[in-house]
């Protein structure tokens, strides 16, 4: 293999900016969208240094457009005075059938648009992934705990017959 195919090969992994773990434990993920993000040029600048944070994040659909709103961009030190307001309301860029599905499942009872992660794809553009969520009970939450504790207590148990 040579260097550049080498160079090829990792790009095609995507490696998040940011990740919203929070909402892989508190929500039972139903369906997942790739958006593209409207941003600044200092907002591009701050998430390739990954400088994001998309805790306590959530994105709507406010007249046939989806909105990211709560996610953190840091300020670009060397922006100068072209700065970003962090917390600002960012548009997600999707298809408007896809907007259409969205909203038709949030009026349903119980879902939420969660934000995923941010990354970058192989063309170097800004992505999110966003999924339909609805959310976790607290015994759906313990049921999760104990179902992977046993999982791992299996596999330790077939490590040990394996040798």
């Amino acid at each position: 293999m040579t260097a550049k195919a080498h160079k090829d090969k990792n790009k095609d992994r995507q490696a998040p900016v940011a990740v919203n773990k929070k909402a892989y434990r508190n929500f039972e993920l139903v369906e997942n969208f790739e958006a593209g993000l409207e941003l600044l040029g200092s907002e591009v600048k701050s998430l390739r240094a990954a400088a994001a944070d998309l805790n306590g994040s959530y994105a709507r659909v406010d007249s046939g457009q989806c909105w990211l709103v709560g996610a953190q961009i840091a300020q670009y030190q060397q922006a100068g005075n072209r700065q970003h307001e962090p917390t600002r309301k960012r548009k997600l860029l999707l298809h408007k059938t896809e907007i259409r599905k969205i909203t038709t499942k949030l009026e349903q009872r119980g879902f939420t648009l969660v934000p995923l992660r941010i990354y970058f794809n192989k063309r170097g553009l800004a992505k999110m992934e966003l999924a339909l969520a609805r959310g976790k009970r607290q015994y759906d939450k313990r049921k999760a705990i104990t179902e992977r504790d046993q999982k791992r207590d299996v596999d330790r148990d077939m490590k040990r017959y394996r040798k």
